[in-house]
């Protein structure tokens, strides 16, 4: 995806201006129509966009910000699964989802429709973009099970249909796919049936694919506590490139977790508190990354926020990612100053530097 060092990126979502909160309840109440909501919604991507290359974000994203939250895009998308009230009293609500009968075959049916969103965000940038959804174990979360009799059957279902959805999207071009699951953290003994769920989905789909987890971001705070041990050694079967895990709020510790199972696969290392409007200096970004760096090889790391930046003000989200960009080019020059092995220098930091 990108050939610089210690690449920047994001998770996903950016700030959600007042004026955008305003429209989408506005939409939701009856007071505006789809298509004037859907170019409100280009407005806003086009200038989360211009932000994130200001800041100078590696790879970017649309900001997810045709999506309400993090569930109900994705619903209302999946053919079978029932939403029997449409409006909202407030954009960031959920829907009240069901699920009566399983879900019909994906080749049977519409798909997602994803593709009309990557291919406006990819008009509108020069930049290798991060195309995120919802993974198949959070999504099952906000449904009621009127139709299986074991709620395994229904994340796998799900998964199903996202596959098909990202088989469309690598065929329109998207090269890096990212799979959320923010609800994963609270239900640590089903990690084993969320793998199963992420390989149907990344299943015979030739792109670069990325896994989030978090401890959750509703509102800006945390659902969840706890360290990313749980993942392991379950997570070593995902068939993903990059795993995308928050550091900054919680703490540096679980890195460690790489340096005792060696998993296949990159670090999204989490750089960038969002849930805090203190904005990190450069130096302390560039720390935490070096922190990182005592356990894992540079070419290994991607550094992103903890999670998306949707509940940051505006300002505060770029000036974050204007850091967040600063520091990781003080470790850059750095590690491209060496002369040692960088295997050799990771035995000399310090876990805590």
């Amino acid at each position: 995806m990108s050939d610089q060092l210690l690449p920047t990126t994001v998770v996903g979502s950016y700030s959600v201006p007042e004026w955008l909160e305003r429209a989408k309840t506005d939409f939701h109440e009856g007071r505006i129509s789809r298509t004037s909501l859907n170019e409100i919604y280009e407005t806003a991507i086009k200038a989360a966009l211009k932000d994130q290359e200001r800041a100078g974000v590696d790879i970017v994203s649309d900001g997810e910000l045709r999506r309400d939250n993090d569930i109900d895009y994705f619903l209302e998308r999946i053919p079978g699964i029932e939403l029997p009230k449409l409006a909202k009293v407030h954009y960031y609500d959920y829907y009240d989802a069901a699920v009566r009968a399983p879900l019909p075959s994906p080749s049977d049916v519409e798909g997602l429709q994803l593709v009309r969103d990557f291919q406006f965000t990819r008009e509108q940038t020069d930049r290798p973009i991060k195309f995120s959804f919802t993974g198949p174990f959070s999504l099952s979360k906000r449904i009621r099970n009127e139709a299986y009799g074991d709620s395994e059957e229904l994340v796998l279902d799900i998964a199903r249909h996202l596959n098909r959805e990202a088989r469309d999207l690598a065929a329109a071009g998207a090269a890096l796919l990212q799979i959320d699951e923010p609800f994963l953290a609270g239900y640590p003994e089903a990690v084993p049936l969320a793998v199963k769920a992420i390989n149907i989905v990344v299943a015979g789909v030739d792109v670069e694919w990325a896994l989030h987890i978090c401890y959750g971001n509703r509102h800006a705070r945390p659902a969840w506590e706890g360290h990313y041990d749980f993942l392991f050694p379950a997570i070593m079967d995902a068939g993903v490139d990059q795993l995308v895990l928050e550091f900054a709020r919680k703490g540096y510790d679980d890195v460690a977790l790489f340096k005792k199972y060696h998993p296949p696969f990159k670090l999204g290392l989490g750089v960038i508190d969002v849930k805090s409007e203190i904005v990190e200096t450069p130096e302390l970004v560039a720390s935490r990354v070096e922190r990182a760096l005592a356990v894992i090889d540079p070419e290994s790391i991607i550094v992103n926020p903890d999670c998306g930046l949707r509940h940051l003000p505006g300002k505060i989200a770029l000036a974050k990612l204007r850091a967040m960009n600063a520091g990781a080019a003080l470790v850059r020059a750095r590690v491209e100053g060496l002369s040692t092995p960088l295997s050799s220098r990771a035995q000399t930091l310090s876990p805590r530097a």
